[in-house]
């Protein structure tokens, strides 16, 4: 076989070039003289074809015309191709002329000869090219069938896609149209494709077997991507996406990275506009604490503060491998970032203090909870040691080593709470917010839902029971939640934390709430999978502690309006210090009796709202 899968040679493509080159000069006397050269022009052939080769042959080892694969020819190697043999011509002309005046005015070469050789070399290159990259694809892979594709998207982004699946020959894929809402592109082509509207879309998908559309647009509102999926999962169409530019090989795409759709890009709300240079300010040059550093949140608050070139982070958690794992990352994306680990449990007192000590934080970020409303039921003791003591802890050293401001990450799960993990949040938030009243440290609280792709989420437990098959396993058929993404709930902490003056309780506007049974299907279908068929949805009923719906207000309380649109500030009943701080103390004494019936007897009295559901503490409220 001619063509394997090795690549040609350059020494041997070079070879071929330069014998198109002589080929295209000799057929171009031919032409010329209708195949009856003069003997005066066969007698200067020789040196016309040293002069030829000799520019045509500098000009492609300066090009490098000869080093690409020639099985992922584009177009902008055709154009490059053009370039070069066009800069010869000239040169080759202006040769000619000056032979003709200064050297030898007996001979000039006819021009009709260079205006034949540069159009015969073009073509023969370009050629010779397209017919290796057709070689390539019909002898290598005969019995691969074509991936039909459709690109929305018919910019720079969808073109620049187009040429990355051109390029990708193994994959054989076929970019059959492109969709764009652009009336002024629509009717048109681009690389020869024809532009359709999207309202084409159903009798594009419906005409012809499409096996994939990619989104190229980068920038697509949720509520359009939500479309285009709804209409692809209709016709059994893979809708893939392209990442950003940002995440592009060398600024280059490649096939292997346009990756399918996951229920995250459906999910996500319009990009959250920050007011970055005050957050800049307040940032900038301090120094940051993060407690439960490792975990979802906590990360990407590292992450997205580096940004702000702080004078320190300090990570504080006590996971000691998921610090690690954050380390080896931090030191590669931030090489110059300034951040230090304290490994440690926020309710080991004396080693907190000693971090307060050292580190002197001006901002702490405190994140370091437990989280899961199930385990916290079965462990009442272990929510009131973290979420409680811990806090108070931190937000005692907070105010004793003078930490400007104080942010608490807290949850919807706090409001009319039916768990432990809820009502130990609230109990929280209570106390830093009693602490408020003390002058120094500004005490500030952020309260929202649950974030996509966090350890232990919704999504992420759906994800890997579709990847190992047979049963997705779904609480309630009527549960509602609603989903951020990590991203939007750290851009909203660091706008709250920056605009708080002390005592307020954020709340975010989380959209609008997803029927937990309807993602689990959603993303079923985006698997290319079929319920009943290839997998099952079963309902195993609320866990201890769970509630149908979940809420960011209790009925007692409403909100007021802050300069940014998606945060609101929570009007919530005010608690006396020493009498909160006196309830507290006497909860935490509780700790050592490990009475966990005890324990949450006493949390109720302190949060009088807390219900208890789907629970073994549901007596405690008779």
């Amino acid at each position: 076989m001619l063509i394997t899968r090795q690549n040609i040679p350059r020494w041997l493509i070079f070879l071929i070039d330069i014998f198109i080159v002589l080929f295209s000069i000799i057929l171009a006397y031919l032409l010329r003289f209708n195949f009856h050269i003069p003997e005066i022009e066969i007698k200067h052939i020789p040196q016309v074809l040293a002069v030829v080769i000799g520019i045509r042959a500098l000009s492609f080892i300066i090009s490098k015309t000869y080093a690409g694969i020639i099985r992922y020819t584009s177009t902008e190697d055709a154009v490059r191709i053009f370039l070069v043999i066009l800069s010869g011509s000239i040169l080759f002309a202006a040769a000619n002329l000056i032979s003709y005046y200064f050297i030898n005015e007996s001979y000039i070469i006819p021009f009709s000869i260079i205006i034949i050789e540069f159009i015969t070399v073009i073509f023969a290159m370009i050629t010779f090219r397209i017919l290796v990259k057709m070689a390539y694809l019909e002898l290598i892979n005969p019995s691969r069938e074509k991936t039909k594709v459709i690109i929305y998207g018919a910019g720079e982004a969808g073109l620049i896609t187009k040429r990355a699946l051109d390029r990708d020959v193994g994959t054989r894929n076929k970019v059959t149209a492109f969709i764009d809402d652009d009336k002024n592109k629509q009717g048109k082509k681009l690389e020869g494709v024809n532009i359709y509207s999207f309202e084409k879309t159903n009798e594009l998908l419906e005409s012809d077997t499409i096996d994939n559309i990619i989104i190229a647009v980068q920038k697509l509102k949720p509520e359009k991507k939500q479309a285009i999926v709804d209409v692809c999962l209709a016709y059994d169409t893979k809708v893939l996406t392209v990442p950003p530019v940002t995440n592009w090989i060398n600024g280059e795409l490649s096939f292997n990275q346009i990756k399918k759709i996951k229920i995250e890009d459906l999910l996500e709300r319009d990009e959250i506009k920050l007011d970055v240079e005050k957050i800049r300010r307040e940032l900038t040059g301090k120094v940051i604490m993060i407690t439960g550093a490792s975990g979802s949140i906590g990360s990407e608050l590292v992450r997205q503060i580096l940004n702000f070139n702080p004078k320190k982070i300090v990570l504080i958690d006590q996971a000691e491998s998921a610090l690690f794992v954050l380390e080896v990352e931090l030191t590669e994306k931030y090489p110059s970032g300034n951040f230090e680990i304290a490994i440690t449990d926020i309710c080991n007192k004396v080693r907190m203090e000693n971090a307060f000590k050292i580190f002197q934080p001006e901002i702490v970020y405190h994140a370091a909870a437990y989280k899961h409303v199930p385990m916290m039921e079965n462990n009442p003791s272990e929510a009131l040691y973290t979420n409680i003591k811990g806090t108070k802890i931190v937000a005692d050293l907070a105010m004793k080593y003078g930490v400007q401001k104080f942010i608490m990450i807290s949850t919807d799960k706090a409001v009319n709470p039916t768990s432990v993990m809820g009502a130990s949040k609230r109990i929280a938030e209570i106390y830093t917010q009693s602490l408020n009243q003390k002058n120094g440290t500004k005490f500030i609280t952020t309260r929202f839902g649950n974030v996509l792709g966090s350890n232990g989420s919704a999504v992420t437990l759906f994800r890997k029971q579709i990847e190992k098959g047979g049963t997705v396993m779904v609480t309630h058929p009527e549960v509602i939640r609603y989903f951020m993404t990590i991203t939007e709930a750290c851009r909203l902490v660091l706008e709250a934390g920056m605009m708080g003056k002390g005592g307020e309780i954020y709340l975010f506007d989380m959209g609008n709430p997803v029927k937990i049974v309807d993602l689990a299907k959603k993303m079923i279908a985006l698997s290319g999978l079929e319920i009943d068929k290839d997998i099952q949805i079963k309902f195993t009923g609320l866990r201890p502690g769970e509630k149908l719906y979940e809420e960011l207000l209790n009925n007692e309380e409403n909100t007021l309006p802050t300069h940014h649109p998606q945060i609101m500030i929570g009007k919530v009943r005010r608690y006396d210090f020493n009498m909160i701080c006196e309830e507290i103390e006497e909860l935490i004494s509780l700790f050592d009796k490990q009475d966990n019936t005890a324990i949450v007897r006493k949390m109720k009295q302190i949060v009088p709202e807390y219900k208890s559901q789907n629970s073994v503490f549901e007596k405690l409220d008779d």
